[in-house]
């Protein structure tokens, strides 16, 4: 309150479906009564759970032929994926896949988000777990599905960032252009000029004092504002932002974005 100007409400528990339980030594953010909201609304809260939002290597197409899907409830669907991803990364690339199809749905696509809410169904309690750290170094996860669309053959970038303990800001989107090769889509998918831009956030908030001064990916290393490190695909944690995995790989990224049950007594 020195700082701004502040009215102190007391310890947040709940914020416009974002739940908080706080500790001592961390922070827990998830949205299970939001979750459990959609599925009544969608008359999916007594459906079977599944391990993982979608089939391992699954890919979709615009024209699958099969019958169309009801278009305003598969938008209904999409749009509560994508404000449940404000605490669940692990379903953002899922969410970010099936709104490409809003407008002109097809049961396919459809049968695809019913898979989503199964996912959900037996992972109602998952959030993002923020421990407290002494130190912080900033690290960004960034990687690309070369070519992965079926039908214009765009790729898709995905990255995440963190600071040690769970991830605070992440992204899956289409890229804008058709790269020519799996090096320039990894190229588009860096993220370089966020990076730099949070750096710069955390220096307006009081911390170490960093120069912005350039965005080009080669500048950037060249004048070591960032370091870039390659990752493995089994320890890649922006695999999961770019395709479909198995159960087993899909789990081990989900526990290293830092995702864990908000269930007080399991939290960890």
């Amino acid at each position: 309150m020195k700082e701004f100007e502040v009215t102190d409400l007391g310890e947040m528990h709940y914020f416009l479906g974002l739940q908080f339980i706080q500790r001592s030594d961390y922070i827990c953010i998830h949205q299970s009564k939001y979750a459990d909201e959609i599925l009544k609304k969608f008359n999916m809260e007594k459906c079977k759970a599944v391990d993982t939002p979608l089939a391992s290597n699954y890919r979709l197409t615009k024209d699958d032929g099969t019958p169309s899907a009801e278009s305003l409830m598969y938008r209904s669907i999409i749009g509560s994926l994508l404000y449940l991803t404000a605490s669940r990364p692990d379903i953002m690339f899922s969410a970010s896949l099936l709104s490409r199809f809003m407008q002109s749905p097809s049961q396919t696509h459809f049968a695809a988000t019913k898979r989503v809410l199964r996912y959900i169904k037996g992972t109602i309690d998952l959030g993002l777990k923020f421990e407290k750290k002494k130190s912080f170094v900033l690290m960004r996860y960034c990687n690309s599905d070369w070519a992965g669309s079926l039908y214009d053959f765009k790729s898709t970038s995905g990255y995440c960032f963190s600071l040690g303990s769970a991830v605070f800001s992440w992204n899956s989107k289409k890229q804008e252009v058709v790269a020519q090769s799996s090096a320039e889509a990894e190229y588009i998918a860096a993220a370089t000029n966020h990076l730099i831009w949070l750096r710069k956030v955390f220096h307006d908030l009081g911390t170490k004092h960093i120069k912005v001064k350039f965005h080009a990916i080669r500048r950037a290393v060249k004048d070591e504002e960032v370091d870039i490190q390659h990752y493995g695909t089994t320890l890649q944690l922006a695999n999961i932002f770019t395709k479909s995995l198995s159960k087993d790989q899909f789990m081990f990224l989900r526990y290293e974005l830092g995702i864990c049950s908000s269930n007080t007594k399991e939290v960890c």
